[in-house]
């Protein structure tokens, strides 16, 4: 293969540059019909629409609590917050709430991070709708209804208390067994501080 021709008057290499045109048109023209290749076997992926979290984020599970962590724990049961649906353990709460509504998780749930196209009438519905639950929360709030019963609750909790008191005392009474008046006298006083004599 020559690609090249020196000849006897110059030193410099002179190039063949159709040889080399050629080679770049087969190369692109395999390139070409490598991605008509790709296209004809992959069709594209249909994604789900993006949808609304059906449970609840548990943020707090974990709050406050120590564990021992080895080498061997599992990712699931080290510090932080494990992504099941990534298999990755985040540090943080807030780094947590970016991932699950992040790209990648959302790719991995088989969620496009497209939304719903809503129509007019929907849109109407659930204005309908919000509407009506303001009205039923002003309905259900009365001021003095509410501090009636914060009042009731209250004296409900004094009597309780009054009672626990009372239960404990007559337990203390019955519990009460006079020492050894041997013994006190050599301890040197007359007796333990209770209030019988």
């Amino acid at each position: 293969m020559a690609s090249y021709e020196k000849s006897a008057a110059d030193h410099r290499r002179k190039w063949d540059r159709e040889e080399y045109e050629r080679l770049a048109s087969e190369r692109l023209k395999a390139e070409q019909l490598c991605q008509l290749d790709k296209n004809l076997k992959e069709p594209p992926v249909k994604r789900a629409l993006l949808q609304p979290r059906d449970y609840r984020v548990d943020l707090e599970s974990k709050l406050g609590k120590s564990m021992v962590i080895t080498k061997t724990t599992p990712a699931s049961q080290q510090g932080g917050y494990y992504c099941n649906v990534c298999d990755c353990v985040v540090k943080d709460s807030i780094n947590f709430l970016d991932h699950i509504n992040g790209k990648k998780h959302q790719r991995n749930l088989g969620m496009s991070m497209r939304v719903e196209r809503s129509s007019l009438d929907q849109v109407k519905k659930r204005f309908e709708m919000n509407k009506r639950k303001q009205e039923d929360k002003k309905k259900e709030y009365d001021f003095e209804e509410r501090m009636k019963e914060l009042r009731e609750e209250e004296e409900k909790q004094k009597a309780y208390r009054r009672e626990r008191k009372r239960a404990g005392k007559k337990r203390a009474d019955e519990d009460y067994e006079p020492g050894d008046p041997d013994m006190a006298a050599v301890m040197g006083f007359s007796g333990f501080g209770t209030g019988k004599k």
